[in-house]
Formats: C-alpha cells, sequence, structure tokens
C-alpha cells in the first residue's frame, strides 16, 4: 500500500532558515518540524542544527520504511519505524558530536503508516494530522503542544529544553530510539485523505483564518487555496506583529489500485 502526493506547501519562517522536513515513502508519511535552536549550537553540517535534523531524518525515515520491503512491511508499526530512524540518527550523531544529547537538535514529529484496515498515526508533539476517514468520520491527531510560546522567559525555555526526552520533560524525537516508546499512537479508519502540518502552518486554525480542521483539510487539498492560505497567512501575521515560525502542510491519498 502506497501514498500519493496531492498537495504540499512549505514557507520559510522568520530570522532563520527553513527547519521543517515532510515526505512520504512507500505507506509512510512524515511531518517533521524542527525546534529552533534556544542552547548553544552543536554547529553540525548544515545550516542551522535542527536544519541538519529535519533533513536526517526525511532521510533515515525513508531508509526504515524501504528497509522492510513491501511483504515484511506489514509487521511493524509506525513506533518500530520510528525508532529505526532514530537508530539512524544515533549513530550519526555518535560520529558528529559523540554522547551529546541535552544539546543536540530536537523535532516535534508525525508518521501516517497505510495499512490494509486503516491508517496508523504517530505523534510526537505538535505537528497536526487531520484525517479524512472512507467512512465519514474525521480524526485530528496531536501529542501535545511543544512550548508555551511567548508567555515563557528565554530562561526557562532553555530549561525546558534541557528536561526533553527523561521523565520531567516532553518526549520529541531527537537521537534517543527510545522516544517511539513515547508518542502518541492512534488508529484511524481507512483514510480517503489526509493532511500532515507542522504547527506553523496550524497557525492558520490558531488564528481563525479557516474554522477547524475540517476546513484546514478542505482548503490544503486544493493546491491553489493551499497557498493562497499561507500567504494570508503571513500577512496576517505581519499585521498583528506575530514572528512567524516555519510553515509545511502535505496532503496525502492512498494510491489507487
Amino acid at each position: 500500500m502506497r501514498w500519493r502526493h496531492l498537495v504540499r506547501v512549505q514557507t520559510e519562517g522568520d530570522n532563520h532558515p527553513m527547519e521543517d522536513a515532510c515526505g512520504f515513502a512507500g505507506g509512510l508519511a512524515w511531518m517533521i518540524d524542527g525546534a529552533t535552536s534556544v542552547l548553544e549550537p552543536l554547529g553540525l553540517p548544515a545550516s542551522t542544527d535542527p536544519a541538519w535534523l529535519a533533513a536526517a531524518l526525511n532521510i533515515e525515515l525513508a531508509a526504515a520504511e524501504s528497509s522492510i520491503g513491501p511483504v515484511a512491511g506489514q509487521e511493524f508499526g509506525a513506533r518500530e519505524l520510528l525508532g529505526r530512524a532514530l537508530q539512524g540518527i544515533d549513530r550519526q550523531a555518535g560520529s558528529l558530536v559523540g554522547s551529546e544529547s541535552i544539546r543536540f537538535p530536537s523535532a516535534a514529529l508525525s508518521l501516517a503508516q497505510l495499512r490494509p484496515d486503516g491508517v496508523e498515526v504517530l505523534s510526537l508533539a505538535d505537528c497536526h494530522v487531520v484525517v479524512q476517514e472512507r467512512g465519514g468520520g474525521l480524526r485530528h491527531v496531536i501529542s501535545s503542544l511543544a512550548d508555551p510560546g511567548a508567555s515563557w522567559t528565554l530562561e526557562e525555555l532553555a530549561a525546558s529544553r534541557r528536561r526533553r526526552n527523561s521523565p520531567e520533560g516532553l518526549w520529541v524525537a531527537r537521537r534517543e530510539p527510545e522516544a517511539a516508546d513515547h508518542a502518541l499512537v492512534v488508529q484511524c479508519g481507512f483514510p480517503e485523505r489526509l493532511v500532515m502540518a507542522s504547527d506553523g502552518a496550524w497557525r492558520a486554525v490558531d488564528l481563525g483564518l479557516v474554522g477547524g480542521p475540517a476546513e484546514f483539510l478542505e482548503t490544503a487539498s486544493d493546491p491553489l487555496a493551499a497557498q493562497q492560505l499561507m500567504t494570508e497567512l503571513r500577512r496576517h501575521q505581519r499585521e498583528i506583529g506575530e514572528k512567524a515560525d516555519d510553515a509545511s502542510l502535505l496532503v496525502l491519498a492512498p494510491e489507487s489500485d
């Protein structure tokens, strides 16, 4: 079972290069939202540390999906595939920065894996997935909000980042394979289509530019309307003085037999 691409829109935020990544391979799709650095950067070989992680995870997830094969793949869920991808990140991290983990970049992440009976959606932190089920249902999946944003001081935000992937903090995609065990996994019905969105794109919902998950999915499913929505989001953010985050959305449907 394979995904088919319908729409992809990505726009950079303010003051840094793109730190999101999204894509699909076979029956696995993903949205990665790199967390802009707050702690001292490690100087990974990319424009920013989060941009390196987003690009590396993009490759590792595709490799994890392709490594299991078209038949054996039905034995592996999204949690296992994420664990494999994070093992690959950990191997790369070891050669680049040794055992450093706290300052290692992190990301919110969602996966959507097609299965014969539906789609398995995995979520770490605050990427959004909206699934339109063939039976008529609509499912909105998000694990948890990553950071409160403007309500925290820089010191509070840095302390929160240091607690990530620990019993006291938020679990995210970083370099620890065990993060997959802490992800939210939701079984949805067989999809007519779905949209995956970074929290930067979801600001269109938060700010009332669309009425909610159903309208966001409907708008995102039309390439021109999706572009117009992201343009309107940027215009509105400028008007209210809000710093814009990277915004990414990806709309997919199951490939017809």
